[in-house]
């Protein structure tokens, strides 16, 4: 029964670590992740001669340092994707707290890059923007607390939920970063729906981020361009948004043809927020289909995965992982082909940036391990216990 249910399979005593991880582990996810990098790779090798000769470095600077950091978020994808469900959590909090108190100094030690948001610490090395790997420590924990939350006298595990995700939203807010903590918004909203919530409070908060919407747009400058920019009817064919969308109708079916593309050229972020439109330009709508097919693999096989497993904790946890990683693949392609809002968001594993990468290789870790193939027990022997 244990196998209809949740298709896991007895750990073997003595087995090693290395094999159980492979015969848990859902390989159709690594797959999907690693061909996603290989699609970056190749883009990378498009976008990123032009920007290294916009700032006078050799033709493959950006290239050599998109591959060494994808390198390192494989790596810390599959060693974490290793660790146990308790491991996450502990991690998990750990990590939340740190990205907290990041969060609350970047006002003071932050800097902008020149983009008009603090949203990035300067570490010489590397400039690490913390609200990447907040998330999905946000995620673990919030699932961890609204889990808690359901046993008998236990505290208010979801309003302390809503409590650490809406302090991190704030934070977020005051970079600005209205784009993350829409996604972080969402990601809670998922858990929170996935936890039993009613639909009337479910309206309730889509109301509430609503409401915050229109404060937002009155009171930042900021905001309220990207979203007139986004409703006006014309669209400045010079602009980041113009470019993109014609690189997408030139690229048709099939493409323009390695090389051939002009909007790497053209756009500033074409290497990070509009790698998408590189794609469709150069290589066609086949490639971006295969892209997309490739995100919703990874969101299937995990929701497959989630509804066979009894442990709350992992069930809230991972659906938040999931929301989160899906939710901002479709708003960066989103944004490009303008049924949303510029956002400044990168493409999971496939645009450059350290730190996207480096945190995207953990958020998909934690997504993995907890959606490993685990011996729950017979269902038969579980009503049993609960009846004794």
């Amino acid at each position: 029964m244990t196998e209809m249910v949740h298709g896991s399979i007895p750990a073997q005593t003595g087995e090693p670590v290395l094999s159980r991880w492979w015969r848990t582990v859902d390989r159709w996810t690594i797959s999907s992740v690693l061909l996603l990098v290989a699609i970056g790779l190749l883009l990378a090798l498009a976008s990123s001669p032009p920007l290294a000769t916009r700032n006078h470095l050799p033709p493959f600077y950006y290239f050599q340092r998109h591959a060494v950091f994808a390198a390192v978020s494989v790596s810390v994808m599959l060693f974490v994707s290793m660790r146990s469900p308790e491991t996450i959590r502990r991690w998990a909090v750990l990590g939340f707290g740190i990205g907290f108190v990041l969060l609350l100094a970047l006002p003071f030690v932050g800097t902008d890059l020149g983009k008009g948001a603090t949203r990035w610490l300067n570490l010489r090395v590397i400039t690490l923007q913390p609200s990447e790997f907040i998330k999905p420590c946000l995620a673990v924990t919030a699932g961890w607390l609204l889990a808690a939350g359901q046993d008998l006298n236990a505290p208010p595990g979801r309003l302390m939920s809503l409590g650490v995700t809406l302090a991190t939203v704030g934070l977020l807010v005051i970079q600005p970063d209205f784009g993350q903590s829409a996604l972080v918004l969402f990601g809670w909203g998922a858990m929170y729906f996935v936890s039993g919530a009613s639909i009337v409070i479910i309206l309730g908060l889509a109301g509430a981020v609503v409401g915050g919407g229109v404060v937002a747009y009155g009171a930042s400058e900021h905001f309220a361009r990207r979203i007139d920019a986004f409703l006006s009817s014309e669209i400045d064919a010079r602009s980041q948004i113009g470019y993109a969308t014609s690189a997408i109708q030139e690229g048709g079916l099939w493409g323009m043809g390695v090389g051939e593309g002009q909007v790497k050229w053209q756009l500033p972020d074409a290497h990070t927020d509009f790698v998408i439109a590189v794609a469709a330009e150069e290589y066609g709508f086949i490639l971006v289909a295969f892209i997309i097919m490739l995100y919703a693999t990874i969101c299937l096989r995990a929701l497959v995965r989630l509804t066979r497993e009894r442990d709350p904790f992992i069930r809230m946890a991972g659906t938040g992982l999931v929301a989160m990683i899906s939710a901002q693949a479709m708003i960066n392609m989103g944004v490009a082909v303008r049924l949303l809002p510029a956002k400044g968001m990168t493409l999971p594993f496939i645009s450059q940036g350290g730190s996207s990468l480096l945190a995207m290789g953990l958020m998909t870790g934690m997504l993995l391990a907890l959606t490993r193939s685990r011996p729950q027990g017979e269902i038969g022997e579980i009503l049993q216990t609960r009846g004794r």
